[in-house]
């Protein structure tokens, strides 16, 4: 069972884990925010500043942060991947819907592809919804429609049910995808329409699947019997702690796996509710939106003592979408990822993009983010529908695997391109001051 440390009394807390192990990466480039972040005694709501922090502290050299971070998490959440006394099976099964070989994109009531795409591409880019570096590589996938074919690669996908995970579009692709998630969701895995090839582990007497946390050194040892270059993707969720813990097992596994193998590529979404450093056309923009607000708007923000839209961008060129409802394990979970991202992409392939704020199951659970989604257009932020962010990351996976791209001089340069942030990045007002009256326009009916 992989689980957090326990103290001298038992207790295993997962904000003393996390506590710890920002302040162990912000000591490697500011030991003074490291100290800070260890002297946090609530760490529930005072988080915020310390993964802001994370992203200031790295903006010279954001490489050794993620270092110091992942040898942090590993040193207090040791995992031993040991082989199991009942191995996994192996399950196959091979689509027989006709193969997908023209790149299309869900939107609305539509299927684009072609012009209408590409012009949806540009209205996003011109919106701020999109990076021009992510209509740059959907274009150039759209030039290459036999990329889309990955039957000569093995998708492994942690967390195959996922609604934002790429299994739909690789199996519609023709693809070969490994699907590892929990026996009791193997039946959304199993009902997605396919033209590829599903690979997936299974015990005598149960559904097809795995639990990470439970039988993760099992979930190794099977993978190691898998022929074929891997890329290992990571699209895993639980609320809570546990999904701290769910990271951490698979920073174990994707370490195991480029440890033993020398084929294997990473993939990682991230969430667009995080603290990013972002290029200086995102900036220029946002202050621009802000210098052309609305009289309302400057008053709203002068009556409410600093509190409602303010300026998106003070100083650094630094987002910070973090969103308080989602919490420190979330935050932590997600920082995880991107620091294993960063660390791999140095001496191998790995596929980042930010991730479009999207309708998933996750977010119309909180009765407050959801609202806060509904109200978002107001703000020049567009809300993606599941179908769409699905498809529109696993093109941009796609790109990143046939076109790898070597790591940029700061790892905050990589993690910015090809983002799909929805409009976060660019709107004119911190995200923090605009969420209320967004959730209050979005209770309205």
């Amino acid at each position: 069972m992989i689980d957090f440390p326990a103290d001298e009394t038992g207790r295993r807390s997962s904000a003393a884990f996390g506590r710890h192990v920002v302040a162990d990466a912000l000591r490697a480039a500011d030991p003074a925010a490291a100290d800070a972040a260890a002297a946090e005694t609530d760490w529930r709501r005072g988080y915020l500043r310390h993964f802001r922090a994370l992203v200031a502290a790295g903006l010279s050299d954001g490489y050794e942060v993620a270092a110091a971070g992942l040898e942090s998490v590993h040193k207090r959440m040791p995992v031993t991947l040991e082989a199991p006394a009942q191995p996994f099976e192996t399950v196959t099964t091979v689509g027989r819907e006709a193969r997908q070989t023209a790149v299309v994109l869900p939107y609305g009531k539509e299927l684009l592809k072609g012009d209408a795409l590409r012009k949806r591409l540009d209205a996003w880019v011109a919106a701020g919804v999109i990076e021009e570096s992510c209509a740059v590589a959907v274009r150039e996938v759209m030039d290459h429609p036999d990329w889309l074919d990955l039957s000569d690669q093995r998708l492994v996908v942690i967390g195959a049910a996922a609604e934002m995970g790429p299994v739909p579009a690789v199996l519609g692709w023709g693809g070969t995808v490994v699907a590892v998630d929990l026996p009791a969701v193997w039946e959304r895995v199993a009902a997605v329409p396919s033209a590829g090839t599903l690979i997936a582990p299974v015990r005598p007497g149960r559904s097809p699947g795995a639990d990470l946390l439970t039988e993760l050194g099992a979930v190794a040892h099977w993978l190691d019997g898998i022929e074929g270059r891997l890329i290992a993707g990571n699209y895993v969720y639980a609320p809570g702690a546990a999904y701290v813990r769910l990271s951490v097992a698979f920073d174990a596994l994707a370490a195991r796996l480029r440890a033993s193998r020398s084929d294997v590529a990473l993939a990682f979404l991230a969430t667009p509710t995080d603290v990013f450093a972002v290029p200086e056309s995102a900036v220029e923009q946002s202050q621009q939106r802000f210098r052309a607000r609305s009289r309302r708007a400057r008053l709203a923000g002068a009556l409410s003592g600093g509190r409602l839209l303010q300026p998106n961008y003070r100083g650094e060129p630094i987002n910070d979408s973090l969103v308080p409802q989602q919490g420190p394990n979330y935050a932590l979970a997600k920082r995880i990822q991107r620091w294993r991202a960063s660390v791999a992409r140095r001496d191998g392939v790995v596929s980042f993009a930010v991730a479009p704020p999207t309708w998933t199951r996750s977010v119309t659970s909180n009765r407050l983010l959801a609202a806060a989604y509904a109200g978002a257009h107001l703000f020049d932020v567009e809300i993606f529908r599941p179908e769409t962010a699905n498809r529109l990351m696993a093109l941009l996976l796609v790109h990143q695997i046939r076109r790898p791209r070597p790591a940029a001089p700061v790892a905050w340069q990589d993690e910015a391109v090809a983002a799909a942030h929805g409009g976060l990045w660019r709107t004119a007002y911190h995200p923090r001051t605009a969420l209320g009256l967004a959730a209050v326009r979005g209770f309205l009916p």
